[in-house]
């Protein structure tokens, strides 16, 4: 008589056998469990795969949870913690993202829910430590987009879950939109999680129906789609309504056919030794090329790269479309002063000055990217 030695793997003929017709059943989505002390959940994938409203459910499973008996409370308390008491966690520059919604909105694309007191927005891994300090009863806390707060929040979040039984969930991107690890916090992040759950969305190209694992950010430019190029600075701060801008990037997710990314090759070949020459002294060869992606792009190496690249494909306009976008000259330099650590703050701000470069764009998203440098100085600092 067959022995079934592995009960997960039922003969494809189980459920026939039983009178049932042959189908697929998939896993079921459980409620959430807050028995289990000290978890670091990390609930990763694209922008749109449903990682806030991932965050949602377990705040209604809680609401719910609450209700029960003393007898359930001793399941899911741990050293004075109750794990059904959740608390949600924002970045402060989540502000520009949110300003549609209520200031105590736990917001995601379907709707949002109120959280009432039991949310914060804090700037970094100190801000987390004292939200943890005043609320000492809740168990739960999920933290949004944790890989944007610095390296410190990992040891944080670890060691409060070890020593108190704390629930830590965090719906976070680990990807960046060049499909890297997002910084070393996701690093961390990943090094120290105990769960994972993996989510995805529908690639959102009007010809796909693919998975999508991966965020896209383009620009929207005269009604055109514009991908953005590989040194494209690392962190944009701006709402999630879509923009028609030069400057102001979209997001969706895409497969691996429709994320398009030009520019790496760029990049690497030519970009970030122009920066090296120029921290060794050889100013001259970065000058030329960020005069030409500013004010003759034609000229520049970058538009070179892109021709030979991908001129023959059938798919080149998308690609040639990203030199559309604003700021070039401006994002090459913010990728080497602020990614590469490649050239200085007084070169920065001299070319800045030399060749007319936008001021205004250059201390938003370098103060994004938490590297904040002042273009305000007279022009006689700067050895004219």
């Amino acid at each position: 008589m067959p022995r079934i030695d592995d009960r997960d793997k039922l003969p494809d003929d189980f459920l026939k056998s039983l009178g049932f017709p042959s189908i697929t059943v998939h896993e079921t989505f459980t409620h959430f469990d807050f028995t289990l002390p000290g978890r670091r959940v990390l609930v990763i994938g694209p922008m749109g795969s449903g990682k806030t409203e991932f965050s949602a459910r377990v705040w209604r499973d809680a609401a719910i949870a609450q209700k029960k008996s003393e007898v359930i409370k001793e399941l899911t308390s741990t050293n004075g913690v109750d794990r059904r008491k959740v608390f949600f966690v924002r970045s402060e520059i989540d502000g520009a993202r949110f300003q549609d919604y209520p200031m105590d909105a736990l917001a995601y694309r379907s709707g949002y829910i109120r959280c009432g007191e039991n949310i914060a927005r804090i700037r970094d891994s100190f801000g987390l430590e004292q939200v943890l300090a005043d609320n000492p009863e809740v168990g739960t806390f999920i933290i949004d987009e944790a890989s944007f707060f610095d390296e410190r929040i990992a040891y944080v979040v670890r060691n409060h879950s070890l020593e108190r039984g704390i629930l830590f969930i965090f719906p976070t991107l680990i990807l960046n939109f060049r499909r890297d690890i997002f910084n070393s916090t996701a690093r961390l992040m990943l090094d120290i999680a105990t769960d994972v759950i993996p989510l995805t969305a529908y690639c959102e190209h009007p010809d796909c129906m693919k998975d999508a694992f991966y965020t896209y950010r383009y620009y929207q430019v005269d009604g055109e789609e514009c991908p953005a190029l590989y040194f494209d600075p690392l962190i944009i701060v701006g709402g999630d309504t879509r923009k028609d801008d030069p400057l102001n990037p979209n997001y969706c997710s895409r497969c691996d056919e429709h994320h398009y990314l030009p520019g790496k090759e760029y990049t690497f070949f030519h970009l970030k030794p122009l920066g090296e020459k120029a921290t060794r002294g050889n100013e001259e060869p970065l000058r030329q090329e960020i005069r030409a992606l500013k004010h003759d792009i034609p000229a520049s190496a970058l538009y070179r790269n892109m021709c030979e690249r991908y001129g023959h494909r059938s798919d080149s306009a998308i690609f040639m479309n990203a030199l559309k976008s604003g700021c070039l000259a401006e994002k090459a330099l913010i990728y080497l002063f602020c990614e590469q650590n490649l050239i200085p703050e007084e070169l920065l701000v001299r070319m800045v000055y030399e060749l007319d470069l936008d001021t205004m764009y250059l201390t938003k998203v370098l103060s994004d990217n938490l590297r904040p440098v002042s273009f305000d100085q007279p022009l006689l600092t700067l050895g004219y």
